[in-house]
């Protein structure tokens, strides 16, 4: 554990103190148990409400960055870590993007997805090593994700993508005041002290997989993975997903499902070709020419 974490006191962070509509949780009735639980979960929207500013720097910052050919890493142990490989792992089929331009990394790796490895927090420079072990560089965006702000790994991770020219977020559920961030923007989702003392995969887990979905989303927006509000990069890998394809084409382009299956045929699965090829009767070489010349987004090729 690095030196300046090795016997932090947290019993006055946010997430570490006493809720008083829990006090007697163990004494409740399962109903009352339940109306605590839904009345503190009003906390989570209320937070990243707040942190909404933030937020809004940070996509753009990030999509700057993914334009640019850099990458985006989240980073983080336990709960917040797991949270960031979720999101990772679900932008590839929303978005058809490539599985390494969104990337999960979790202190312990693969297993700590299902066995706790809380200990490997403490280690501050494990968050460098495995960031250099996915080849991070300068070009790339890192989101370190701690509920409480003080994980050594995350700090470790951040502070060297400061160092290196890396974009550099933090989000936490503690104020910056209780615990400053390495970090060039600070997103802080303040939900307040846990139902069940302590444990931030309560209303700090659920503020942050809202941020998170915002934060992705709205990336993918700017890149042009979104028209309107409809997935049309979606990966058709599935019949679910080849029938939301085929849906979004018959609302787009106006085509029967038969059509839109012969047009994702001929698009090679791209839904977002096969609105252009319907809409402006291309083939699908000339409609990627004019996407690529539009810069990937449907909507200015559309004209």
């Amino acid at each position: 554990m690095s030196g300046s974490f090795a016997d932090v006191q947290r019993g006055h962070l946010l997430t570490e103190q006493t809720n008083p509509l829990s006090a007697d949780l163990d004494a409740l009735s399962t109903a009352d148990l339940v109306a605590v639980f839904v009345e503190e979960d009003r906390r989570p929207q209320q937070a990243v409400a707040a942190a909404a500013p933030a937020l809004s720097a940070a996509i753009d910052a990030i999509a700057e960055r993914l334009r640019g050919g850099g990458r985006l890493f989240y980073l983080g142990a336990g709960t917040s870590g797991r949270l960031g490989v979720l999101d990772a792992a679900e932008c590839p089929p929303t978005f058809c993007s490539p599985p390494e331009l969104v990337q999960g990394v979790l202190a312990g790796g693969a297993p700590a997805l299902l066995c706790s490895s809380e200990g490997l927090e403490d280690l501050f420079d494990a968050g460098r090593d495995d960031l250099e072990v996915r080849g991070f560089t300068s070009q790339d965006a890192l989101v370190g994700i701690a509920a409480g702000g003080t994980t050594p790994y995350v700090h470790g991770g951040l502070s060297h993508a400061r160092s290196i020219g890396a974009l550099a977020i933090a989000m936490a559920c503690v104020s910056a005041e209780q615990v400053p961030m390495p970090c060039d923007i600070d997103i802080r989702l303040l939900t307040g002290p846990e139902v069940l003392t302590g444990s931030t995969r309560l209303k700090a887990g659920t503020a942050t997989k809202m941020a998170l979905n915002i934060l992705s989303t709205g990336v993918m927006v700017r890149l042009g993975k979104v028209y309107g509000n409809r997935m049309v990069d979606v990966a058709v890998t599935n019949s679910k997903l080849e029938d939301r394809a085929l849906r979004i084409l018959s609302d787009l382009a106006g085509v029967s499902r038969e059509q839109g299956r012969q047009l994702l045929s001929d698009s090679d699965g791209s839904v977002k070709l096969a609105v252009l090829m319907a809409r402006k009767g291309l083939s699908a070489a000339a409609a990627q020419d004019l996407l690529t010349r539009s810069g990937g987004l449907l909507r200015s090729a559309l004209g």
